[in-house]
């Protein structure tokens, strides 16, 4: 793993929106008071959520409602890389797989379209909108080669598609997730090649089978009327 450390600029101050507070104290109040800590991870996520990244204010800020030391706060911040350590960009943040499923199916080839209409990896574009890194697999090698933008997946990609979704999102469209192949989930290209009989799946093949040395149920013992 990569060292990973905070932005050389940092913002003046931070503070939870009355939104994101009132979800930050819902979750500690799920935890017993000398175990508030535990709600670290939901309010570092809080803070992305608030701001796209977690600044050393944002860190600072959950220390003091956490009553923790601000390096426990910064070692979880740091170790955990779903949290962005530094700004991204405003309307679309890509995330592209370049492990070798999705290197194989064209990633490269993705990463130029990247290079060429936002720029640098981990730079955020002239006008604040855009950024771009590459990761590490996100498990969907099925519908390689494929990014994850903002909260969602954008499968099967394509130059042609990707640069597309991009326009989209610089148009202020919000482009559908998905696979761009027409795919419905990791199903094979084209059409379903397996379990295309029902009576593979919905029990009515099923035969009753006898499990060898089962032990036999008791019998039931035959109802006594009461006496008189």
């Amino acid at each position: 793993m990569s060292v990973r450390r905070l932005a050389k600029e940092q913002p003046a101050s931070f503070a939870f929106s009355k939104d994101s507070q009132a979800k930050a104290d819902w979750w500690k109040a799920k935890y017993p008071a000398d175990r508030k800590q535990s709600a670290v991870i939901p309010m570092l996520w809080l803070a992305q959520k608030q701001e796209g990244w977690v600044s050393e204010p944002a860190i600072q800020e959950i220390a003091r409602q956490l009553q923790m030391p601000v390096i426990r706060v910064l070692e979880v911040a740091t170790f955990y890389v779903m949290f962005q350590l530094q700004p991204v960009g405003k309307v679309a943040f890509v995330q592209l797989c370049g492990t070798t499923p999705c290197q194989l199916r064209g990633a490269l080839d993705l990463k130029a379209v990247l290079k060429a209409k936002i720029g640098e990896a981990h730079e955020v574009s002239a006008d604040g909108k855009f950024s771009w890194e590459e990761v590490e697999c996100l498990g969907a090698c099925c519908n390689a080669p494929m990014a994850a933008i903002n909260d969602y997946y954008y499968e099967d990609l394509t130059p042609e598609s990707l640069a597309q979704i991009l326009d989209d999102f610089a148009a202020g469209k919000s482009p559908k997730p998905g696979s761009y192949e027409g795919r419905g989930a990791s199903e094979p290209k084209g059409k379903i090649q397996t379990l295309t009989d029902p009576k593979l799946y919905d029990g009515s093949a099923a035969k009753k089978i006898k499990i060898p040395n089962l032990p036999e149920k008791p019998k039931k013992a035959p109802k006594t009327e009461p006496a008189a």
